[in-house]
Protein backbone atom coordinates (compact mmCIF):
# COMPACT_ATOMS: atom_id res chain seq x y z
CA UNK A 1 0.00 0.00 0.00
CA UNK A 2 2.73 2.33 0.82
CA UNK A 3 4.42 1.95 -2.81
CA UNK A 4 1.27 2.60 -4.13
CA UNK A 5 0.69 5.55 -2.37
CA UNK A 6 4.71 6.67 -3.46
CA UNK A 7 3.80 5.81 -6.94
CA UNK A 8 0.72 7.76 -7.11
CA UNK A 9 2.64 10.92 -5.05
CA UNK A 10 5.26 10.96 -7.80
CA UNK A 11 2.73 10.94 -10.39
CA UNK A 12 0.78 13.77 -8.90
CA UNK A 13 3.77 15.65 -7.80
CA UNK A 14 6.63 15.36 -10.31
CA UNK A 15 4.88 13.71 -13.82
CA UNK A 16 1.53 15.91 -13.30
CA UNK A 17 2.24 18.62 -11.29
CA UNK A 18 6.15 18.92 -12.80
CA UNK A 19 7.53 20.28 -9.36
CA UNK A 20 10.65 19.64 -11.18
CA UNK A 21 10.49 22.15 -13.35
CA UNK A 22 9.54 24.44 -10.81
CA UNK A 23 12.59 23.50 -8.99
CA UNK A 24 14.66 24.01 -11.72
CA UNK A 25 13.44 27.40 -13.22
CA UNK A 26 13.99 28.62 -9.74
CA UNK A 27 17.59 27.40 -10.01
CA UNK A 28 17.99 28.82 -13.21
CA UNK A 29 16.75 32.24 -12.25
CA UNK A 30 18.99 32.72 -9.30
CA UNK A 31 21.86 31.78 -11.40
CA UNK A 32 21.18 34.87 -13.37
CA UNK A 33 20.72 36.91 -9.97
CA UNK A 34 16.82 36.94 -9.30
CA UNK A 35 15.85 36.00 -5.88
CA UNK A 36 12.54 34.05 -6.21
CA UNK A 37 12.00 34.45 -2.78
CA UNK A 38 10.62 38.21 -3.31
CA UNK A 39 7.73 39.01 -4.89
CA UNK A 40 8.99 39.47 -8.33
CA UNK A 41 11.48 36.86 -9.00
CA UNK A 42 8.26 34.51 -7.21
CA UNK A 43 5.74 36.15 -9.89
CA UNK A 44 8.47 35.72 -12.61
CA UNK A 45 9.01 31.87 -11.56
CA UNK A 46 5.30 31.01 -11.19
CA UNK A 47 4.51 32.80 -14.76
CA UNK A 48 7.44 30.64 -16.41
CA UNK A 49 6.19 27.57 -14.66
CA UNK A 50 2.67 27.38 -14.82
CA UNK A 51 2.99 28.43 -18.56
CA UNK A 52 5.19 25.52 -19.45
CA UNK A 53 3.60 23.13 -17.20
CA UNK A 54 -0.16 23.62 -18.65
CA UNK A 55 1.28 24.05 -22.01
CA UNK A 56 2.87 20.63 -22.25
CA UNK A 57 -0.13 19.15 -20.73
CA UNK A 58 -2.08 21.35 -22.68
CA UNK A 59 -0.78 20.24 -25.87
CA UNK A 60 -0.42 16.09 -25.27
CA UNK A 61 -4.21 16.42 -23.58
CA UNK A 62 -5.66 18.00 -26.97
CA UNK A 63 -3.55 15.51 -28.96
CA UNK A 64 -4.75 12.47 -26.70
CA UNK A 65 -8.44 13.65 -26.72
CA UNK A 66 -9.02 14.58 -30.63
CA UNK A 67 -7.84 11.22 -31.69
CA UNK A 68 -10.54 9.73 -29.94
CA UNK A 69 -12.97 12.62 -30.85
CA UNK A 70 -12.16 11.68 -34.64
CA UNK A 71 -14.29 8.72 -33.66
CA UNK A 72 -17.12 10.54 -32.57
CA UNK A 73 -17.67 13.08 -35.78
CA UNK A 74 -21.54 15.24 -35.11
CA UNK A 75 -22.88 12.65 -37.30
CA UNK A 76 -21.94 9.44 -35.17
CA UNK A 77 -22.38 11.26 -32.24
CA UNK A 78 -26.39 11.94 -33.26
CA UNK A 79 -26.88 8.59 -33.89
CA UNK A 80 -25.30 7.20 -30.77
CA UNK A 81 -27.73 9.89 -29.09
CA UNK A 82 -30.54 8.73 -31.27
CA UNK A 83 -30.62 5.06 -29.97
CA UNK A 84 -31.06 6.02 -25.78
CA UNK A 85 -34.20 7.35 -24.53
CA UNK A 86 -35.50 8.96 -21.33
CA UNK A 87 -32.41 10.15 -18.69
CA UNK A 88 -30.07 7.59 -20.67
CA UNK A 89 -30.13 9.72 -23.19
CA UNK A 90 -29.18 12.15 -21.15
CA UNK A 91 -26.30 10.30 -19.59
CA UNK A 92 -24.74 9.40 -22.57
CA UNK A 93 -24.83 12.86 -24.01
CA UNK A 94 -23.17 14.54 -20.96
CA UNK A 95 -20.56 11.67 -21.30
CA UNK A 96 -19.96 12.77 -24.96
CA UNK A 97 -19.62 16.03 -24.14
CA UNK A 98 -16.28 14.94 -22.38
CA UNK A 99 -14.63 14.23 -25.82
CA UNK A 100 -15.67 17.95 -27.38
CA UNK A 101 -14.26 21.30 -27.76
CA UNK A 102 -12.81 22.79 -24.40
CA UNK A 103 -14.78 25.92 -24.54
CA UNK A 104 -18.31 26.83 -23.91
CA UNK A 105 -18.34 28.84 -27.31
CA UNK A 106 -16.94 26.20 -29.53
CA UNK A 107 -19.84 23.74 -28.04
CA UNK A 108 -22.33 25.69 -28.85
CA UNK A 109 -22.66 25.32 -32.47
CA UNK A 110 -22.78 21.70 -31.89
CA UNK A 111 -25.84 22.00 -29.34
CA UNK A 112 -27.38 23.66 -32.68
CA UNK A 113 -26.79 21.01 -34.85
CA UNK A 114 -27.65 18.49 -32.74
CA UNK A 115 -30.82 20.34 -32.08
CA UNK A 116 -31.88 20.91 -35.66
CA UNK A 117 -30.96 17.31 -36.27
CA UNK A 118 -33.81 16.92 -33.96
CA UNK A 119 -32.31 14.90 -30.85
CA UNK A 120 -34.74 15.79 -27.82
CA UNK A 121 -33.50 19.48 -26.44
CA UNK A 122 -33.02 17.58 -22.92
CA UNK A 123 -30.98 15.57 -24.43
CA UNK A 124 -28.92 18.62 -26.41
CA UNK A 125 -28.67 20.71 -23.05
CA UNK A 126 -26.97 18.23 -21.64
CA UNK A 127 -24.48 17.87 -24.03
CA UNK A 128 -24.15 22.07 -23.62
CA UNK A 129 -23.76 22.16 -20.34
CA UNK A 130 -21.25 18.98 -19.99
CA UNK A 131 -18.98 19.86 -22.31
CA UNK A 132 -17.00 23.14 -21.45
CA UNK A 133 -17.55 22.08 -17.96
CA UNK A 134 -16.35 18.97 -17.70
CA UNK A 135 -13.67 17.21 -20.09
CA UNK A 136 -10.94 14.71 -20.36
CA UNK A 137 -8.64 17.84 -20.24
CA UNK A 138 -10.17 19.05 -16.86
CA UNK A 139 -9.66 15.54 -15.03
CA UNK A 140 -6.10 15.76 -15.53
CA UNK A 141 -5.31 19.44 -15.14
CA UNK A 142 -7.31 19.05 -12.13
CA UNK A 143 -5.40 16.31 -10.75
CA UNK A 144 -2.08 17.86 -11.27
CA UNK A 145 -3.39 20.87 -8.53
CA UNK A 146 -5.83 19.40 -6.30
CA UNK A 147 -5.42 15.60 -6.81
CA UNK A 148 -7.49 12.68 -8.20
CA UNK A 149 -10.14 12.87 -5.50
CA UNK A 150 -10.65 16.35 -5.96
CA UNK A 151 -10.52 15.63 -10.10
CA UNK A 152 -12.66 12.31 -9.90
CA UNK A 153 -15.52 14.25 -7.94
CA UNK A 154 -15.33 17.65 -9.75
CA UNK A 155 -16.41 15.62 -13.10
CA UNK A 156 -18.77 13.26 -11.59
CA UNK A 157 -21.14 16.45 -10.21
CA UNK A 158 -20.35 18.54 -13.82
CA UNK A 159 -22.15 15.37 -15.06
CA UNK A 160 -24.70 14.82 -12.77
CA UNK A 161 -26.07 19.02 -12.54
CA UNK A 162 -25.72 18.05 -16.97
CA UNK A 163 -28.17 15.34 -16.60
CA UNK A 164 -30.33 17.16 -14.08
CA UNK A 165 -30.38 19.99 -16.39
CA UNK A 166 -31.08 18.79 -19.23
CA UNK A 167 -33.72 15.85 -17.62
CA UNK A 168 -35.54 19.25 -16.06
CA UNK A 169 -35.19 21.00 -19.57
CA UNK A 170 -36.78 18.03 -21.23
CA UNK A 171 -39.38 17.59 -18.96
CA UNK A 172 -40.62 21.30 -19.03
CA UNK A 173 -41.48 20.44 -22.54
CA UNK A 174 -39.48 23.88 -24.13
CA UNK A 175 -38.94 23.27 -27.69
CA UNK A 176 -40.98 26.08 -28.30
CA UNK A 177 -38.60 28.44 -26.86
CA UNK A 178 -35.66 27.45 -30.02
CA UNK A 179 -35.62 29.58 -32.40
CA UNK A 180 -38.05 28.05 -35.40
CA UNK A 181 -34.77 28.38 -37.98
CA UNK A 182 -32.91 25.84 -35.95
CA UNK A 183 -36.15 23.69 -35.28
CA UNK A 184 -37.25 24.00 -38.98
CA UNK A 185 -34.01 23.49 -40.32
CA UNK A 186 -33.21 21.16 -43.28
CA UNK A 187 -30.58 18.44 -42.17
CA UNK A 188 -28.29 15.75 -44.67
CA UNK A 189 -27.47 12.35 -42.86
CA UNK A 190 -24.14 11.68 -43.88
CA UNK A 191 -21.65 9.01 -42.67
CA UNK A 192 -18.63 10.26 -41.91
CA UNK A 193 -15.40 8.37 -44.04
CA UNK A 194 -13.52 5.84 -42.26
CA UNK A 195 -10.52 7.54 -40.80
CA UNK A 196 -7.01 5.35 -40.89
CA UNK A 197 -4.82 5.48 -37.94
CA UNK A 198 -2.22 7.94 -39.82
CA UNK A 199 -5.49 10.30 -40.36
CA UNK A 200 -6.77 10.45 -36.88
CA UNK A 201 -3.20 11.52 -36.37
CA UNK A 202 -2.74 13.92 -38.66
CA UNK A 203 -6.11 15.28 -37.16
CA UNK A 204 -4.96 15.17 -34.33
CA UNK A 205 -2.20 17.50 -34.59
CA UNK A 206 -3.81 19.79 -36.76
CA UNK A 207 -6.26 20.19 -33.70
CA UNK A 208 -2.94 20.75 -31.63
CA UNK A 209 -2.03 23.71 -33.74
CA UNK A 210 -5.76 25.07 -33.69
CA UNK A 211 -6.70 24.74 -30.28
CA UNK A 212 -3.04 25.85 -28.69
CA UNK A 213 -3.38 29.47 -31.10
CA UNK A 214 -7.13 29.98 -29.72
CA UNK A 215 -6.23 28.85 -25.96
CA UNK A 216 -2.77 29.92 -25.25
CA UNK A 217 -3.36 34.01 -24.63
CA UNK A 218 -6.00 32.95 -22.12
CA UNK A 219 -3.49 30.70 -20.63
CA UNK A 220 -1.01 33.51 -20.56
CA UNK A 221 -3.95 36.20 -18.81
CA UNK A 222 -4.83 33.01 -16.61
CA UNK A 223 -1.18 32.77 -15.17
CA UNK A 224 -0.41 36.06 -15.19
CA UNK A 225 -3.46 36.83 -12.65
CA UNK A 226 -2.39 33.64 -11.16
CA UNK A 227 1.18 35.16 -10.57
CA UNK A 228 -0.78 38.46 -8.73
CA UNK A 229 -2.55 36.80 -6.59
CA UNK A 230 0.00 34.01 -5.80
CA UNK A 231 2.76 36.68 -5.16
CA UNK A 232 0.99 40.66 -4.12
CA UNK A 233 -2.64 40.25 -3.59
CA UNK A 234 -2.21 39.46 1.02
CA UNK A 235 -4.00 36.39 1.82
CA UNK A 236 -5.95 37.83 4.11
CA UNK A 237 -7.95 39.41 1.61
CA UNK A 238 -8.38 36.52 -0.44
CA UNK A 239 -9.52 34.72 3.29
CA UNK A 240 -12.29 37.44 4.13
CA UNK A 241 -13.98 37.40 0.73
CA UNK A 242 -13.53 33.53 -0.28
CA UNK A 243 -12.24 32.25 2.52
CA UNK A 244 -14.43 29.65 5.50
CA UNK A 245 -15.42 32.86 7.23
CA UNK A 246 -17.62 34.36 4.71
CA UNK A 247 -20.83 31.81 3.82
CA UNK A 248 -21.97 34.12 0.46
CA UNK A 249 -17.76 33.04 -1.17
CA UNK A 250 -19.68 30.54 -3.04
CA UNK A 251 -22.39 32.75 -4.88
CA UNK A 252 -19.43 35.87 -4.63
CA UNK A 253 -17.08 33.51 -6.58
CA UNK A 254 -19.81 32.19 -8.97
CA UNK A 255 -21.15 35.52 -9.70
CA UNK A 256 -17.90 37.10 -10.49
CA UNK A 257 -16.97 33.98 -12.67
CA UNK A 258 -20.26 34.31 -15.28
CA UNK A 259 -18.83 37.91 -17.09
CA UNK A 260 -15.58 36.55 -17.60
CA UNK A 261 -14.32 34.04 -20.63
CA UNK A 262 -12.11 31.44 -20.38
CA UNK A 263 -11.33 27.76 -20.52
CA UNK A 264 -10.42 25.06 -18.56
CA UNK A 265 -7.06 25.89 -19.03
CA UNK A 266 -6.57 29.67 -18.46
CA UNK A 267 -8.52 29.37 -15.38
CA UNK A 268 -7.09 26.40 -13.15
CA UNK A 269 -3.75 28.60 -12.47
CA UNK A 270 -5.88 31.32 -11.04
CA UNK A 271 -7.63 28.94 -9.44
CA UNK A 272 -4.95 27.51 -7.75
CA UNK A 273 -3.20 30.93 -6.95
CA UNK A 274 -6.33 31.57 -4.71
CA UNK A 275 -6.55 28.11 -2.85
CA UNK A 276 -3.04 28.63 -2.05
CA UNK A 277 -4.31 32.36 -0.70
CA UNK A 278 -6.73 30.22 1.71
CA UNK A 279 -9.74 30.08 -0.61
CA UNK A 280 -12.04 27.63 0.50
CA UNK A 281 -11.95 24.68 -2.43
CA UNK A 282 -15.81 24.82 -3.40
CA UNK A 283 -15.34 28.34 -3.93
CA UNK A 284 -12.77 28.19 -5.96
CA UNK A 285 -14.03 25.02 -7.97
CA UNK A 286 -17.56 27.31 -8.18
CA UNK A 287 -15.64 30.05 -9.88
CA UNK A 288 -14.01 27.78 -12.37
CA UNK A 289 -17.65 26.25 -13.15
CA UNK A 290 -18.90 29.71 -14.09
CA UNK A 291 -16.08 31.00 -16.06
CA UNK A 292 -15.97 28.00 -18.25
CA UNK A 293 -19.81 26.86 -18.75
CA UNK A 294 -21.72 30.48 -17.80
CA UNK A 295 -20.04 33.21 -19.55
CA UNK A 296 -21.24 36.52 -21.46
CA UNK A 297 -20.22 35.44 -24.53
CA UNK A 298 -21.38 31.78 -24.99
CA UNK A 299 -24.83 33.33 -23.54
CA UNK A 300 -25.07 35.99 -26.56
CA UNK A 301 -24.10 33.20 -29.12
CA UNK A 302 -26.45 30.82 -27.01
CA UNK A 303 -29.35 33.94 -27.47
CA UNK A 304 -28.92 33.37 -30.90
CA UNK A 305 -30.27 30.08 -30.65
CA UNK A 306 -32.83 30.19 -28.03
CA UNK A 307 -35.49 32.53 -26.68
CA UNK A 308 -34.75 33.97 -23.37
CA UNK A 309 -37.54 32.12 -21.32
CA UNK A 310 -35.37 29.23 -22.15
CA UNK A 311 -31.90 30.75 -21.87
CA UNK A 312 -32.93 31.83 -18.31
CA UNK A 313 -33.99 28.56 -17.43
CA UNK A 314 -30.43 27.49 -18.84
CA UNK A 315 -28.79 29.74 -16.71
CA UNK A 316 -30.51 29.20 -13.79
CA UNK A 317 -30.74 25.44 -13.78
CA UNK A 318 -26.48 26.11 -14.27
CA UNK A 319 -25.96 29.03 -11.66
CA UNK A 320 -28.24 26.72 -9.06
CA UNK A 321 -25.89 23.59 -9.39
CA UNK A 322 -22.75 25.36 -9.41
CA UNK A 323 -23.45 27.25 -6.22
CA UNK A 324 -24.61 23.79 -4.92
CA UNK A 325 -21.43 21.85 -5.80
CA UNK A 326 -19.71 24.78 -4.47
CA UNK A 327 -20.99 24.07 -0.65
CA UNK A 328 -20.61 20.64 -1.15
CA UNK A 329 -17.30 20.98 -1.76
CA UNK A 330 -16.44 23.35 1.08
CA UNK A 331 -18.20 20.71 3.25
CA UNK A 332 -15.84 18.14 2.35
CA UNK A 333 -12.73 20.05 2.04
CA UNK A 334 -10.92 18.77 4.64
CA UNK A 335 -11.51 15.34 3.20
CA UNK A 336 -10.69 16.24 -0.30
CA UNK A 337 -7.41 18.09 0.36
CA UNK A 338 -4.59 15.81 0.72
Amino acid sequence: MDILKTIFEFIQNQVLGMKWLNETIGTLLSMIGIDVQTRFGGSIQFFIYDVIKITILLCVLIFIISYIQSYFPPERSKKILGKFKGIGANVISALLGTVTPFCSCSSIPLFIGFTSAGLPLGVTFSFLISSPMVDLGSLVLLMSIFGIKVAVIYVVMGLVIAVIGGTLIEKMHMEKYVESFIRNAKHVDIDSPTLVVKERIQYAREQVVETFRKVFPYILVGVGIGALIHNWIPAAWIESILGSDNPLGVIFATLVGIPMYADIFGTIPVAEALLAKGAQLGTVLAFMMAVTTLSLPSMIMLKKAIKPKLLFLFFVICTVGIILVGYLFNALHAFLII
